[in-house]
């Protein structure tokens, strides 16, 4: 596949966000070459008449179920529709929602039967073409080696705590860190006061410190934050990669933000949307991240879109995320809307402005085609030239 005539390329790298990239080849899945030398020979041919490409959005805090179905909001198919918010891969942070669970009886081989059974539901059938990485074991007390054997050979990417009590053994917590990172599963912690279960343990600076989990799970809120002196702290005396969800709390969220930046340190941020649950069900939940960043706290628009790619891809360690040469061919093709601030997708998510999609691609497919269904149409539309094996498979 070729797309050209690219009007703004975002590369979902912070370190270099926007390229003067014009033209993009894409063959077996994977990003081919930059403004290849040659526009001759591609099975399919995608003109963008002038719209932005950028990578597809990683939402890092989701709650699946079962399939398209959650039951909190007794919804069904909201995977699809998050992708045709410019979402292309989802990553779980535990599949509590699953009605009759007893928060209050968790056992060990029950905690890592569910994750079994959803990291093979979800490997086994990609709804909608997403990446959702299911299987996030929440932990309990009283699991051995043998249940992070499981997960692994099941193929989960986290285990998470939440309903953990810190309290009882602090060496067995942080014996679960050291086991999932030696089979290469990476470990995340819900932070600040009690979810919507209500039997959720309050976690901040001072868990936080101690345990050093990979990830520190919406610091914003979830749907409470820490308190601002230890989210301060949070910030400024660890390192591990922090958390915003779209549910989280916006003045916590802006204060986390602007503390990283001051510090150089916007590498850490990473995003999710917390989501499906008590807030809701959000297709543009991802973009809505992105908008809050660059509006709101600061960021350039090809910063905050880094932070929702790159950023959130590599601290949950996957490949996607990033338009390099050999790194997978998910990405999205969208500009301003009419009616939009400015000219430029630029314009339009520095202002705030919620872009709108033609076509969303995962490894070079395409699976949204011709026009988002939760997205106006932007003023620009893609031509395609000729269509190959890797086209029209919409969503």
């Amino acid at each position: 596949m070729l797309i050209h005539n690219i009007g703004e390329f975002y590369t979902g790298d912070l370190d270099a966000p926007v390229l003067p990239v014009r033209a993009l080849a894409i063959a077996g899945g994977l990003i081919a070459e930059l403004d290849p030398p040659s526009h001759q020979g591609f099975d399919t041919v995608i003109d963008a008449a002038g719209c932005a490409v950028v990578p597809g959005l990683i939402d890092g805090h989701v709650h699946p179920v079962a399939g398209e179905w959650t039951p909190t909001q007794d919804a069904i198919g909201w995977v699809g529709n998050y992708l045709h918010g410019g979402t292309t891969s989802m990553l779980s942070a535990g599949e509590l929602h699953t009605p009759g669970l007893d928060y209050g009886r968790m056992t060990p081989d029950l905690v890592t039967a569910l994750a079994e059974v959803n990291a093979s539901t979800f490997a086994n059938q990609r709804p909608a073409g997403v990446k959702l990485h299911a299987g996030t074991a929440l932990l309990v007390p009283g699991m051995s080696e043998r249940h992070f054997d499981r997960l692994a050979a099941a193929g989960a990417r986290l285990v998470k705590f939440l309903f953990y009590p810190f309290s009882r053994d602090p060496d067995e917590a942080r014996r679960y860190v050291q086991w999932a990172r030696d089979r290469g599963l990476r470990s995340k912690v819900h932070t600040g006061g009690v979810s919507r279960s209500g039997v959720s343990q309050m976690c901040g600076f001072d868990v936080l410190s101690w345990l050093q989990p990979d990830i520190a799970a919406h610091v914003s809120g979830g749907p409470i934050p820490m308190s601002d002196a230890d989210l301060d702290r949070v910030v400024d005396e660890l390192r591990m990669p922090l958390e915003l969800c779209s549910s989280g709390n916006y003045r916590s969220g802006h204060r986390a933000v602007t503390r990283l930046v001051a510090r150089g340190e916007l590498g850490r941020l990473t995003l999710g949307s917390d989501t499906p649950g008590g807030t809701g069900v959000i297709p543009r939940g991802a973009w809505r991240n992105v908008l809050f960043l660059a509006s709101m706290c600061g960021l350039s628009p090809g910063q905050a879109i880094a932070v929702a790619t790159g950023n959130t891809a590599r601290a949950h360690g996957l490949a996607e995320g990033i338009l390099a040469p050999g790194r997978p061919a998910d990405l999205a093709l969208c500009g301003p809307v009419e009616g939009s601030a400015g000219s430029t997708l630029a314009d339009a998510v520095a202002h705030g402005d919620l872009p709108g999609i033609t076509h969303v691609l995962i490894d070079g497919r395409a699976v949204v085609a011709g026009r988002s269904r939760q997205t106006p149409p932007p003023r620009l539309r893609p031509v395609v030239a000729c269509c190959g094996p890797n086209f029209g498979a919409a969503a």
